[in-house]
């Protein structure tokens, strides 16, 4: 009986201590790993500008089929014609609603889970050397 009251006693002694500590802070950023952020950083911005790019060519092509609309006599050819433009606009606007969407979650979001790609693979831990 005495030992189960010096337990209790002990118990009711650590528990209030174990409770007070404050959080522990994370263990310093891997260097392999901030050096793998910063080249998905990179990595991102090259595919936004190159996404950039290629909106703004669809768009100077989708103005030069609009242009040649007019010269088309054939009515089942012109509604061929409208149609692709219409398909083009509609793919333009799309990319250009997706390069916004890019743009505002930044690098992050190459590796969500929510865009259908695995999260980054851990880093490995850091080798030690033997002594």
């Amino acid at each position: 009986m005495k030992m189960k009251t010096l337990l209790l006693a002990v118990i009711c002694t650590i528990s209030p201590l174990l409770w007070a500590q404050p959080p522990q802070t994370p263990a310093p950023r891997n260097p392999a790993r901030a050096g793998h952020h910063q080249h998905m950083m990179e990595m991102h911005q090259q595919e936004m500008e190159a996404m950039k790019a290629d909106v703004e060519k669809m768009k100077g092509s989708l103005a030069q089929m609009k242009a040649n609309l007019a010269t088309i006599k054939d009515v089942n050819e012109l509604d061929r014609w409208r149609s692709n433009v219409e398909m083009w606009e509609t793919l333009v606007s799309h990319m250009e609603r997706m390069q916004k969407h890019m743009k505002s979650m930044g690098p992050g979001m190459m590796g969500s889970p929510g865009m259908n790609m695995p999260p980054a693979p851990p880093s490995p831990p850091a080798a030690t050397k033997p002594e």
